[in-house]
């Protein structure tokens, strides 16, 4: 009983198995993936990705909650995504598109998370990408640079919607090549 409420304590539902060893304060692994196939067996965690469980079925996550950890090392939301929802590209994004060190695409549940490679020295420039949530998000002016260094002749539907002065800054700033 002791784990479980360990577990419900916590304001989350998204674990690495590395978060329940700590917070359970196990050392032998041996353990911990025992308690981990017990508590899936009996409900209490459910089985997300690699390494990652739940305490909430996967389709009832946030989807922002879920994007950085399955890929569990820095990332902002950005591009296509944030472009969409700032009304800048108007075609319909499934994908939730991320910025991060490695490139990758996964699916989990009914959601699909692209992550897009980029050099470090510009993907942990924090100029444009709001921290002020739990999550990091690209500013629409940061969206529209990150796409444009990846795709220089990006066509931007409603370009109106973009301070270009900004974006231009936020280019300049970041120093992308």
């Amino acid at each position: 009983m002791y784990r479980i409420n360990k577990l419900f304590e916590i304001k989350r539902h998204i674990f690495h198995t590395n978060d329940l060893a700590i917070l359970w304060e196990m050392e032998n692994r041996q353990t911990l993936y025992q308690t981990i196939s017990r508590y899936l067996k009996k409900g209490i965690l459910f089985p997300v990705y690699k390494g990652l469980y739940a305490t909430i079925p996967v389709n009832e996550l946030d989807p922002l909650d879920l994007g950085p950890a399955v890929i569990h090392r820095f990332t902002y939301l950005s591009t296509e995504t944030i472009l969409a929802q700032g009304g800048v590209i108007s075609q319909s994004i499934y994908d939730f598109t991320y910025i991060a060190d490695i490139s990758k695409r996964v699916s989990v549940g009914q959601w699909t998370f692209h992550y897009r490679q980029m050099k470090e020295g510009y993907l942990f420039n924090p100029i444009g990408i709001d921290s002020t949530s739990t999550h990091f998000f690209a500013t629409l002016e940061r969206a529209a640079a990150d796409m444009l260094y990846y795709v220089p002749n990006y066509h931007f539907d409603s370009p109106e919607l973009l301070d270009l002065d900004r974006m231009k800054e936020i280019q300049e700033k970041v120093g992308y090549d």
